[in-house]
């Protein structure tokens, strides 16, 4: 499908992406398919983008919730949520190869936006515990729909864990929980689909040394500077990100 395109000469870009999601990944918790693909789809076809995310999601994901030691506990509690994002994601999935460039690039302008503005507010209403159980299926859902047609599924569950008032470690846990679940569905729906072939599957391959290299240095940065600091001027670079998307949706 990505026959026009040399990704093998684009190797060096492709790695300086992943290191710098990486980076943001091991920092925050969250971000590494939100940077990889807003950048990436800056300079390529936002279908490319999106497949050559799967692998080093998963693997920096899995890393994360193994650094942060997921148990039982984390399961029990979310797994509603968990079950709606993977089911929806993976039908989701199928209609990624029907949707035109320009849609998607809205599609992904947008949500990196309306997370970026949102975050920036902070007036995340806290979700009551009797709303949990309807809470997790929409954030899950909403998630899946998104993640299927973007790989970019982390705004929504955010959003809840934001409403739910966790503390810093358990978001973490719960965060790289959420998003290496995700990626399992949306690597077999994009291999259906095919999206993720050959080359383009080998690529993705390749770029989780680079992600998981930023991972590393991420977690570093987290223990010796300000989150907060570091939380503001991201949002802001993807406001700037998510808005100039929408202008090459609109404008081209």
């Amino acid at each position: 499908m990505f026959a026009s395109f040399d990704l093998w000469a684009s190797l060096p870009l492709f790695a300086v992406i992943f290191l710098t999601a990486g980076v943001i990944k091991g920092t925050l918790g969250i971000g590494l398919p939100t940077v990889a693909v807003g950048l990436m789809s800056q300079f390529f076809p936002p279908h490319l983008a999106i497949a050559l995310v799967v692998f080093p999601l998963l693997t920096t994901n899995l890393w994360q919730a193994l650094r942060e030691r997921v148990g039982l506990d984390t399961v029990k509690t979310y797994w509603r949520l968990m079950a709606a994002l993977a089911g929806s994601l993976w039908i989701t999935t199928f209609f990624v190869v029907q949707t035109s460039p320009d849609v998607l690039l809205g599609v992904i302008g947008f949500v990196i936006a309306v997370f970026a503005i949102t975050s920036l507010v902070k007036s995340t209403p806290e979700l009551p515990e009797r709303f949990d159980r309807l809470g997790q299926i929409v954030a899950g859902t909403t998630a899946g729909i998104l993640g299927g047609l973007t790989s970019i599924w982390g705004p929504p569950l955010v959003t809840y864990l934001l409403a739910q008032r966790v503390e810093r470690d358990e978001f973490v846990k719960a965060a790289g929980l959420f998003l290496f679940v995700g990626g399992l569905p949306l690597m077999v729906g994009f291999w259906q689909a095919g999206l993720f072939h050959g080359v383009t599957a080998q690529v993705s391959a390749v770029m989780v040394i680079p992600a998981v290299l930023g991972f590393t240095i991420g977690e570093a940065i987290r223990r010796r500077m300000s989150a907060e600091t570091f939380r503001t001027a991201l949002l802001w670079m993807f406001l700037l990100m998510g808005l100039n998307l929408l202008r090459r949706a609109f404008f081209g």
